[in-house]
């Protein structure tokens, strides 16, 4: 291996999995009052996907994982580290991690969760990152997985219409000439934890007759001041990380955000001074799927040829929390 680019991580491999159901915004016309128009212009969403009832997340994470993994052409061995990014995990424990690299046959791997909501995978990719090069990792892989259609009221037509299952995994490893992570920026904000957030079902408000009546197990959400919150962070982020390694937001090549909504998006890339051709966008198939959306958006964005050698990709994601980063990838 080339000493210079024996500390080099970036990215071998990618994949996603979503459910075969969907559901769109005419279907939701039947179960809340909404309309297809609504939906759409508000947030440029015109489906989503819905787990079935015997599909938990691991289940999502496993064959996400599974087509990274073929994609990278790495034997399920070869894996060091497996970190999962969810919020919506098969049980409080174990770890759905450790159940999904069972699935996987990655026997010599260490795994662990990690709660970051919708930056959760960035996050893990953070995680994994400063790990690998403080051990003797080689390779590790991400995995984002969400099944929203469990947590979701179903009849508060603010939040259900925003939400979709799915997952992606990414695969980086050691020592790569090209595709490397070359910058960082993450923060976090306590004080707008009440912003979005599931208020029943922990050791905060334990799960009784009266919480499930009052409907405290689902998504709440304060959307205009997550929304003004994302504008920001994202952008700010974003800065702050193509700071660190001397490039401008005239240097990015593609920007692949976290899949929220289409007025964020736009409002980013108005911020940034960017084209939407140089915005990866696919939320109008699947919705916010969290975790997962940028794993998604990855793998569509490779496969779509959105991506050469050489190439300034940067990813950003916001979340509950409060939660944002920014990761910088010369490819």
């Amino acid at each position: 291996m080339n000493k210079k680019n024996s500390n080099n991580i970036g990215i071998v491999g990618t994949g996603f999995y979503v459910p075969k159901k969907i559901l769109t915004n005419f279907d939701l016309e039947k179960i809340v009052d909404t309309t297809d128009e609504w939906i759409r212009t508000r947030t440029g969403i015109e489906e989503r996907r819905i787990a079935d009832d015997k599909e938990a997340a691991s289940d999502l994470a496993a064959k996400a994982g599974a087509k990274a993994l073929e994609n990278a052409n790495i034997n399920p061995k070869d894996i060091d580290l497996l970190i999962l990014a969810t919020h919506f995990p098969d049980h409080y424990f174990p770890s759905t991690a450790c159940i999904t690299q069972h699935k996987l046959g990655l026997e010599n791997a260490v795994c662990f969760d990690l709660s970051a909501a919708c930056s959760g995978s960035i996050y893990s990719l953070f995680v994994a990152e400063s790990l690998m090069k403080n051990s003797n990792y080689d390779t590790a892989m991400i995995i984002g997985t969400e099944i929203f259609s469990r947590t979701v009221d179903w009849k508060d037509r603010n939040t259900c219409v925003l939400f979709g299952d799915g997952a992606g995994a990414i695969i980086i490893k050691k020592g790569l000439k090209g595709k490397n992570i070359i910058s960082f920026d993450f923060g976090s904000d306590g004080t707008g934890a009440d912003l979005l957030k599931i208020p029943a079902g922990g050791s905060r408000l334990p799960t009784t007759n009266i919480t499930i009546e009052q409907r405290q197990h689902f998504i709440k959400m304060e959307g205009k001041k997550v929304y003004k919150f994302a504008n920001k962070m994202m952008v700010d982020s974003v800065i702050k990380a193509l700071d660190k390694v001397d490039l401008t937001r005239k240097d990015i090549d593609l920007l692949i955000p976290h899949q929220a909504n289409i007025r964020i998006l736009k409002a980013v890339a108005k911020k940034l001074h960017l084209p939407l051709e140089k915005i990866m966008i696919n939320l109008e198939k699947y919705g916010n799927t969290s975790a997962a959306s940028i794993p998604i958006a990855l793998d569509e964005a490779i496969t779509q040829g959105k991506i050469k050698k050489g190439d300034i990709v940067v990813l950003t994601a916001f979340g509950a929390g409060l939660t944002w980063g920014a990761i910088v990838i010369r490819w």
